[in-house]
C-alpha cells in the first residue's frame, strides 16, 4: 500500500473538486436568474468549465486508488 501522505493527498483532491462541483452547479442554476444575455452566457459557461474541471479533479484519485487496490497479473510467459 501507499503512504498515508499519498491517500491524504488524493482524499484532499477529492472533497476538494466537490466541494467546487457544488459551487459550479449552484452557479449554473444562478446563471437562468440573470436578465442580461452576455453576463449569461459569461456566467454559464464559466460555471460549466468549474464543474468540468471539478468532474476531473473527482476523476483523477478515483482512478488513482483503483489502480492501487486493484491486484496486478504476473505474466508468466516471459523469456
Amino acid at each position: 500500500m501507499s503512504s498515508w501522505s499519498w491517500w491524504g493527498k488524493n482524499i484532499f483532491i477529492a472533497l476538494i473538486s466537490l466541494f467546487f462541483l457544488f459551487f459550479g452547479i449552484h452557479a449554473l442554476i444562478a446563471s437562468y436568474k440573470l436578465n442580461n444575455p452576455l453576463e449569461f452566457i459569461m456566467f454559464f459557461f464559466s460555471s460549466s468549465l468549474i464543474i468540468l474541471i471539478s468532474l476531473v479533479g473527482m476523476i483523477y484519485p478515483a482512478f488513482r486508488i483503483k489502480k492501487i487496490l486493484t491486484p496486478h497479473k504476473m505474466d508468466d510467459n516471459v523469456e
